[in-house]
């Protein structure tokens, strides 16, 4: 469900809840562009574990594939300082 900031603005933030009883997600246009999105906090978890899922998959597949490094933390802050 798209609403405009001008319709939080004049509503306030109860507007969310009872929007957010009816969809899962709620997209704020400001100036004709989406440029918000909002969530209940049980969503937003959801969402959030399954990015972390979703990381944590693509982090075993890279060292299964033997794409990463062993070394020590004074070599790892060298190699950092020197990026910089």
């Amino acid at each position: 469900m798209i609403i405009s900031a001008n319709d939080v603005k004049t509503k306030g933030v109860s507007l969310f809840t009872d929007l957010l009883s009816k969809f899962d997600e709620l997209v704020i246009n400001v100036r004709g562009k989406n440029k918000f999105i909002v969530l209940d906090i049980e969503r937003y978890k959801e969402l959030r574990a399954n990015e972390l899922d979703l990381a944590y998959l693509q982090t075993m597949q890279e060292v299964k594939e033997g794409k990463y490094k062993s070394q020590t933390a004074k070599e790892h802050l060298a190699e950092l300082t020197n990026e910089l």
